[in-house]
């Protein structure tokens, strides 16, 4: 049996963030394949059922890919390019999620449901990963 020439990298929820990704990997020279993104631009709510945007990188370039991509913080940024911190509990690792807190994110949702669309609306927040205080 042959072996797999390409290994799996990393999975998104949508393109737009494999994108990213794709191109950060490619600045250090190492080629990236996509796979499933056409299917999840076409209709983004099967991303969780196809497992979402697949990166694929040769096997011989996944450890450099591995180290490049352990590098790029999953935690959100100020302007200054430091870590947000939480200011509850000053904690470092903060992430920006939506909210549907208040009737108007509330109603988007619901529309968006109804008519089968990507939500039209919706409010950011930080959040923190340690204490779960929701801030702006």
């Amino acid at each position: 049996m042959e072996k797999s020439v390409f290994k799996l990298i990393g999975r998104y929820q949508y393109s737009s963030e494999a994108i990213i990704f794709k191109g950060k990997l490619e600045s250090e020279g190492i080629p990236v394949f996509i796979r499933d993104n056409n299917t999840i631009d076409t209709y983004p709510l099967y991303s969780n059922a196809v497992g979402g945007v697949k990166l694929f990188v040769n096997n011989d370039d996944f450890i450099k890919a591995n180290e490049i991509l352990s590098q790029v913080s999953e935690y959100s940024l100020d302007e200054m390019n430091q870590l947000v911190h939480c200011p509850k509990c000053d904690y470092k690792q903060v992430k920006m999620t939506t909210s549907i807190k208040d009737t108007k994110n509330l109603l988007a949702f619901i529309f968006s449901i109804l008519f089968v669309l990507m939500p039209f609306y919706s409010k950011h927040k930080y959040r923190c990963s340690k204490c779960k205080f929701e801030f702006n």
